[in-house]
């Protein structure tokens, strides 16, 4: 046999294994009874489907933090949940999502990913009346649903058999629907009425089931590819920078090789450019280090796989260096700014930044936006 056909043969033979260790979760059939689940939510509670006993009706939505699609139905939820618990009906958001199954070019609608501290802090900053519970270290409850895509929602009547699954409804845009489907669907079950349509297709992100994290591992062999540079650039120069005559919202950091602070937030930065690079933004970084240790520098940028486009000053005055940044700038390191094209500062820090709060600057910056 001639060894590229072997070779095509052996990977065939691997995707083929690989495919019936992992197969595609099936999603529940319609009168299908609902699965048992115990769960930790983001209050510390643990929930199991028997705290819902009392209710006349189970609405069981799989969400997550980081999709665009999924925060466009947070408010919606939200509102779902005031009308219709007091009509005795139980409200639970369940994430699916396996955090290491989600890439960093995968976070550029927001500032969280799904791990469940980060869903702890998206359920306390937006107001979450509803339980918002955990799946993502086994995934056992989400493959026993087997939800195609966040959201996607499943109604259960009194005793507990699924009587409608899919969309939510079919206005993604945030103010544009009210999930009308889903809020029909619960309509005929408590009025002891067959759902019109009990299968609707939904649309979102993909579950992001653990055993395909193949993905991320080929994404990080790319992006330690990519060439690391660092050039030389004089106050007039970096002036020019801050005026931004580009169209994409600039984070500019200034940092140095012998800066604490600076050496231990630059990987964060390096992870947010990874985050919103696809997006109208770009991340550049400015060392004041001296010419003389331009190498050293570039060393340590090589370390971090910093793509970006980098900077050292080459003047010998620091204080223009400071006035050209930005003249509200102290001079102390690190020093940040995220510009909007024209010129416009609208956020700066002295000091170590909350990568948080900075990120969430960026994608609710106009130029940004949390929603396609």
């Amino acid at each position: 046999m001639k060894k590229p056909l072997f070779c095509l043969l052996l990977l065939l033979g691997a995707i083929s294994t690989w495919a019936q260790e992992h197969p595609e979760p099936k999603t529940l059939s319609i009168g299908a009874a609902a699965p048992a689940f115990s769960l930790k939510g983001t209050d510390g509670k643990t929930y199991t489907l028997g705290s819902f006993a009392k209710a006349k009706v189970l609405a069981i939505v799989f969400s997550c933090n980081h999709c665009p699609t999924a925060q466009a139905y947070e408010e919606r939820i939200k509102q779902l949940t005031k009308d219709y618990v007091p009509k005795q009906v139980a409200v639970v958001v369940i994430s699916p999502n396996s955090p290491k199954a989600v890439n960093l070019g995968e976070l550029g609608y927001t500032e969280m990913s799904d791990t469940y501290e980060e869903m702890q802090l998206r359920a306390k900053q937006h107001g979450f009346n509803f339980p918002y519970l955990y799946d993502g270290d086994n995934q056992q409850v989400s493959l026993a649903y087997g939800p195609i895509a966040t959201p996607h929602a499943f109604i259960f009547d009194e005793a507990r058999k699924l009587r409608y699954s899919g969309r939510l409804d079919s206005k993604e845009k945030p103010g544009t629907g009210q999930a009308e489907d889903i809020r029909g669907a619960i309509d005929a079950v408590l009025a002891h009425k067959e759902v019109p349509n009990p299968v609707q297709k939904t649309f979102g992100c993909s579950v992001k089931w653990a055993w395909k994290d193949e993905w991320n591992k080929k994404i990080h062999e790319e992006w330690a590819k990519r060439p690391v540079s660092l050039d030389t650039m004089d106050a007039a120069g970096i002036k020019q920078l801050l005026r931004n005559d580009g169209d994409k919202l600039r984070l500019i950091n200034i940092w140095a090789t012998w800066c604490g602070p600076c050496i231990q937030e630059l990987p964060e930065f390096i992870n947010t450019d990874r985050m919103y690079r696809e997006r109208d933004f770009e991340f550049i970084t400015i060392t004041t280090d001296s010419p003389e240790k331009m190498a050293k520098a570039l060393a340590q940028l090589k370390k971090l796989e910093a793509s970006n486009k980098n900077y050292l000053y080459s003047g010998s005055d620091k204080y223009q260096l400071i006035e050209a940044v930005d003249p509200a700038w102290q001079g102390a390191l690190p020093y940040t700014v995220l510009v909007e094209p024209g010129g416009k500062i609208v956020f700066r820090q002295q000091g170590a930044v909350n990568m948080l709060e900075l990120r969430k600057a960026i994608v609710e910056n106009k130029l940004i936006g949390r929603y396609y």
